[in-house]
């Protein structure tokens, strides 16, 4: 079963990075809101660089000067079921203790390639 984690990330400005894992990585997309945990909340979800498997449990603070620099804790964690991967559209079911159920990426085919909707379906 892939897992997904989390992780709020206190740097230049708060967010939250999304990671599953997919193809031996972790890719991931930087939520600048808090997660949506109800039907009818969309946020934005750009995506960025794949991180090593490696990642999945790091907490701790990355040091000044360094890309990311800044405080990071896990939020959520847990495993999830691939419903549906396309290019543009990726649909999860979390079982996380926060992040439960139905969700799905969408991609922003007119914005480019790294931005996404991230929101609750089920």
């Amino acid at each position: 079963m892939p897992r997904f984690v989390v992780q709020e990330h206190h740097a230049s400005h708060l967010h939250w990075d999304l990671r599953l894992e997919m193809n031996g990585v972790l890719k991931s997309w930087a939520i600048p809101k808090p997660l949506p945990l109800q039907h009818g909340v969309r946020r934005l979800a750009i995506q960025t660089e794949d991180h090593d498997l490696s990642y999945i449990g790091f907490e701790g603070i990355i040091p000044e000067g360094m890309y990311g620099a800044g405080k990071v804790k896990i939020w959520d964690k847990g495993e999830y079921s691939l419903i549906e991967r396309s290019k543009s559209r990726i649909v999860v079911d979390f079982r996380g203790n926060i992040l439960r159920g139905r969700y799905c990426l969408l991609r922003f085919e007119k914005a480019g390639e790294k931005a996404w909707l991230f929101f609750k379906i089920a």
